[in-house]
Parts: structure tokens; C-alpha cells; sequence
């Protein structure tokens, strides 16, 4: 079974929690049954892996996501990543000529689904059954039977109400009103879930793009125009089945419906007293305390702090700004960023805290307008200045000026404070010179 998961967001739903390097797919706030947490990124795969250990699964994603998959899955799990973002169209063709470049036939059945849904076991199991009805149709799709009138999804109307059945009607996204005119006539919410044998959208991505092959394709990725899979293929295609799945499904795209999936009301540094149906989680340092506030989220991250009642959550999106990520995991450990000061003089501050986890490495690169100090608070690494190697620990300082190659490796977990100067503070100005430590 060839499964694309889908792996996007920008993060302002959950904001401070997310952003759009560490989007809801990635926050560890789902309880393993061991006593740990995972992600839902996490859950998926192992989800899928135990309903079919001999799943071929392919993450399409961004560039940005990249290291925080590698980080929660497995380094060698199979990534199509986009050049930049341009929707669900673009980004599963783009996931379906890496199959086919990856040795795939052309009559296999793929099965595209979103990395981030909250459901359970016989969900995966049906999306077994929907590989093995692929063929029976141009497009399978999955169908959930709905709870209520909501707008955030499509609508599939099938012509029966059996297990399997043709689709009569498919909208996408309609008003509240007409949304329960859909449910009355027996829709199903489209969950973003479809089968097909991989042929039937290289055929469409020949006829919409005109291109038959995953380096063309990529190399005239920002030319293409941004639409979703549902609009571009379904809505125009005929000959489509749905299967319907009545098991949990959720969207945990909201601060509502996240917290309906945590286990514990408060995380972090953080206690709640006197309150209500209130969620608190805290990744600061510093202690919260939330007092007699009923009906709330309350989140403190490096990204900023939020209290919001619960009823105004599905708003969020549009209050919040593009801003720098103040945290991000990466292979190789994470970051936070601590202060950011813009100066009149032009030489800007960044410091940033800095965790190598153990036997993990950064890049060998270099910078071109900045100065970095790095400043060793715990731990033991392996240091890389112009080539020459040696060790630091906890109380060593060390200074790298613009143009001078380093790289920093944790013989134990390692954690840095560094300080940034120059007039140009941003993540490009990285180029990097090799990635084995070797």
C-alpha cells in the first residue's frame, strides 16, 4: 500500500503554540498509552505501520517542515518536499512523480490523507479498504458520516447509503445554511482522504501541467498556480465512490477541539485554580498562574502569550501576524529564540538558546553578516573552527567572525547560549559547506 501523507499549515489556528515550522502535526500532546506523548505526526505513522508494517509512505511537505519529521519519525522516511507552497494540487502530483521516480508502477493504488486528524484504529484499517476499492472507480474517496452543519469541509452526497457507493454530488466548503441542506439529503464530510492507481494523476498532471517527470515538475513548481486536489481533480471528476467511514474522526485544527484531545488541562510550569473547563500550557521558564477564569486557553510559548476564551478560538487565525519563529526543532537538537534587539546603528543583537542533542551535529557552514558567540552552559561537544577540531564544555567561549567555516557537535546532550551581531540577523544567511561530520 503507497500512502502520501499530506504534511502543511501555517500554525495561526494554534498560535503560540505553533507557527509555521512547527505546525499542530508536531506538538506533542496526544497520549502514547505508555505514559509518554506523541505527536500526531507520530501517531499516524506508527498507526500506520501497525495496521500494514509494509506501508510505502511518502511525507509531501515544505522545506521548513523538513527537520522536525526527520526529527520525529526516522531519518530515512521518504519526503517529497515542495520548493514552496502552492496547495494540495501542486503537492500531490509533485508526491506522485516521486513514486513513479521511485520505482513504483503506474497501476499501483496510492492513498493520499492528511498527517493530522485525531481518530483511531479502524480508521487506518478503512484506509486499507479504500487502496483495495481504488480500482472500481477513478477516485475513492472517504467519507464521514457528520456531527453537525460545519463549513470548514466539503461535502460528498452519495447516491446510496451502503458501505460503498457512487457519489452523486461533491461541494466544497459550503455556507452553514446550505451545509445542513446537505447533511438532510445524507452527505458526508469529505475528510481529505482519496484512493486511486498512481496512473490516474500522472494522466492529470500531464493535462494540467504538461509535465511528465518529478525534476521538470519541480524546477517549475513556483510557476504553478496554488489550488487545492479538491477543487482541481474532484469536483471535475465523474466517475468517483465513497466509502463511508462512521468511526472518530476530528480535525484538531482549533484551540476547541485540540483541547478536547489532552488528556490533563495544564502542561508546563502552570497551575489552574478555581477554573472551569480552562486550558493552561506553559513552555516558559517563568511560573503561570491562572485564578477563577472559566471557559479559556491559556498558552505562554516563545512565540508569545495567549488568553482566550473559548467561544471567540475560531477567530484566532485572523489576529495573528507573520512573525519570525521564536522556536524551532531541527535534526540535529532545537532553538529558542531569548531576545531580539533592533539597534539605529545597524549592528542588531539575536540571542538564542541552543540544544545539540547527543551524537547529533550542525551543518559545516558559515555566515557572511553576522558574528556568533557562542557560550557552552552544559554538556560536552566537538568543536569545528577552519578545520581544526577540538573539545569545549560547560564555561568555554568562542567567537566566529563573518566567513569563518564551524561546525558544533554534541558528545553530549549540549546546550549553548549564542549571541548574534551584525545587520542582517535572519536564517538565510547560512551556507552551508557539507552535512557529514565525516
Amino acid at each position: 500500500m503507497n500512502i502520501i501523507l499530506l504534511s502543511g499549515g501555517s500554525g495561526k489556528r494554534l498560535w503560540p503554540l505553533s507557527n509555521s515550522v512547527r505546525s499542530k502535526q508536531f506538538l506533542k500532546i496526544l497520549d502514547k498509552g505508555d505514559g509518554t506523548k506523541e505527536s500526531m505526526a507520530q501517531r499516524m505513522y506508527r498507526m500506520i505501520k501497525k495496521v500494514d508494517p509494509n506501508a510505502s509512505i511518502v511525507i509531501a511537505t515544505s522545506q521548513d517542515q523538513v527537520p522536525q519529521i526527520k526529527a520525529q519519525l526516522t531519518d530515512d522516511v521518504r519526503i517529497s518536499v515542495e520548493p514552496e507552497r502552492r496547495d494540495t494540487f501542486p503537492a500531490i502530483a509533485l508526491a506522485c512523480l516521486f513514486l513513479k521516480k521511485n520505482g513504483v508502477d503506474v497501476n499501483e493504488p496510492v492513498v493520499v490523507c492528511p498527517v493530522d486528524p485525531f481518530v483511531e484504529q479502524d480508521y487506518f484499517e478503512k484506509i486499507g479498504y479504500l487502496a483495495k476499492r481504488c480500482g472500481e472507480a477513478n477516485l475513492t474517496l472517504m467519507g464521514v458520516e457528520p456531527t453537525y452543519p460545519s463549513q470548514k469541509f466539503g461535502y460528498i452526497i452519495p447516491e446510496t447509503k451502503e458501505i460503498v457507493s457512487r457519489v452523486s454530488t461533491f461541494k466544497e466548503k459550503p455556507d452553514e445554511k446550505v451545509a445542513q441542506l446537505y447533511i438532510d439529503q445524507g452527505a458526508l464530510w469529505n475528510c481529505g482522504v482519496f484512493a486511486f492507481k498512481l496512473d490516474y494523476v500522472l494522466d492529470i498532471t500531464r493535462q494540467l501541467l504538461d509535465v511528465d517527470n518529478y525534476d521538470d515538475l519541480y524546477q517549475k513548481y513556483g510557476t504553478i498556480k496554488k489550488i487545492s486536489f479538491d477543487y482541481a481533480v474532484v469536483e471535475k471528476e465523474k466517475d468517483i465512490n465513497v466509502v463511508r467511514f462512521s468511526g472518530q474522526w476530528k480535525d484538531l485544527g482549533t484551540w476547541n477541539t485540540l483541547t478536547e484531545a489532552m488528556k490533563e488541562a495544564v502542561s508546563g510550569n502552570a497551575s489552574s485554580i478555581q477554573s472551569k473547563n480552562t486550558h493552561v500550557i506553559n513552555e516558559l521558564s517563568i511560573p503561570l498562574l491562572v485564578l477563577g477564569v472559566d471557559n479559556a486557553v491559556v498558552a505562554a510559548t516563545p512565540d508569545g502569550i495567549l488568553v482566550c476564551n473559548k467561544d471567540k478560538a475560531d477567530e484566532l487565525k485572523s489576529y495573528v501576524n507573520e512573525n519570525r519563529p521564536m522556536y524551532e526543532r531541527r535534526e540535529w537538537g532545537e532553538y529558542k529564540v531569548l531576545e531580539y534587539r533592533l539597534h539605529q546603528d545597524g549592528n542588531n543583537v539575536l540571542v538564542k538558546e541552543l540544544i545539540i542533542s547527543e551524537g547529533k551535529h550542525i551543518s559545516y557552514q558559515r555566515h557572511r553578516k553576522r558574528t556568533e558567540i557562542w557560550t557552552f552552559t552544559d554538556g560536552i561537544g566537538e568543536l569545528i573552527i577552519n578545520g581544526k577540531t577540538r573539545n569545549v564544555q560547560r564555561g568555554d567561549t568562542v567567537v566566529i567572525p563573518p566567513l569563518e567555516k564551524h561546525a558544533i557537535k554534541g558528545i553530549t546532550e549540549l546546550h549553548i547560549i549564542e549571541v548574534q551581531m551584525g545587520d542582517e540577523l535572519t536564517e538565510d544567511d547560512i551556507e552551508r559547506l557539507d552535512w557529514k561530520w565525516d
